[in-house]
């Protein structure tokens, strides 16, 4: 079992995965779980060479924006060479640029481009990557992401397995705004809020035909928050 981690001075974040949503109705899909009281969107970017899967890039993302000029937009970038995309993706309306720390042999640099263009800096990893990796960056950037599933498709099944990463990088940075993206749900989130993950991204639990989306978010919150780790957020939510 895990030990529990040090008490964190960050927020519990709720961000739905858009890529479960009916794509064909975006916007209205995103509204829906904004207005259920979700903290951010969450928008996979996949380029079809760094994962085998391609999904949308800023033209989306901006046309999203106009639909939505309030919500907080997460980008992760499923990409090789994302230092390409930064700029688009400023210009796109994204908040936070999230990167694979496998795309890049250069994070501190475009870590400093990602800032330059006004965004925030999120690093992610993928499952067979070690946690060291990510570990040496966590004090430049501002969220790190663990990925409990193979990044590239959505509807895969939750891997308890790395929920060490997360509980190492809670205990070593109890600041630090730590994700979990993969196969969170009402069944999974314990496991993922008793390691200290604050931002939890659900894809297909938020958008599962008939399924009340503000039940689901409210349950996955009030799951994080009872482990007694992280904050509760103000009514309005600025990541």
């Amino acid at each position: 079992s895990l030990a529990s981690p040090t008490m964190c001075e960050c927020h519990c974040r709720i961000g739905p995965s858009m890529l479960a949503s009916d794509l064909a109705n975006l916007s209205s899909e995103a509204k829906k779980v904004l207005h259920a009281g979700a903290d951010y969107l969450h928008l996979d970017v996949m380029d079809g060479h760094f994962v085998p899967n391609i999904t949308w890039g800023p033209p989306v993302i901006k046309s999203l924006r106009a639909h939505t000029p309030d919500a907080y937009f997460d980008c992760h970038m499923m990409v090789a060479q994302p230092e390409k995309w930064v700029q688009p993706i400023a210009d796109a309306g994204g908040n936070l640029f999230t990167f694979h720390i496998e795309a890049t042999d250069d994070a501190p640099s475009l870590i400093a481009l990602i800032r330059s263009h006004g965004m925030k800096a999120g690093v992610a990893i993928k499952p067979g990557t070690g946690v060291e990796a990510v570990a040496a960056l966590a004090a430049q950037v501002d969220a790190v992401l663990v990925m409990t599933v193979e990044p590239g498709f959505g509807g895969q099944a939750f891997m308890p397995a790395m929920m060490p990463k997360v509980l190492h990088l809670r205990t070593t940075f109890p600041k630090l705004d730590i994700g979990v993206d993969g196969g969170l749900s009402p069944e999974t989130i314990e496991e993922a809020a008793k390691a200290g993950a604050n931002m939890i991204v659900a894809g297909s639990a938020v958008f599962k035909k008939d399924q009340d989306a503000s039940k689901v978010i409210e349950f996955l919150r009030a799951a994080v928050l009872a482990k007694g780790f992280v904050a509760k957020l103000a009514a309005t939510p600025r990541i």
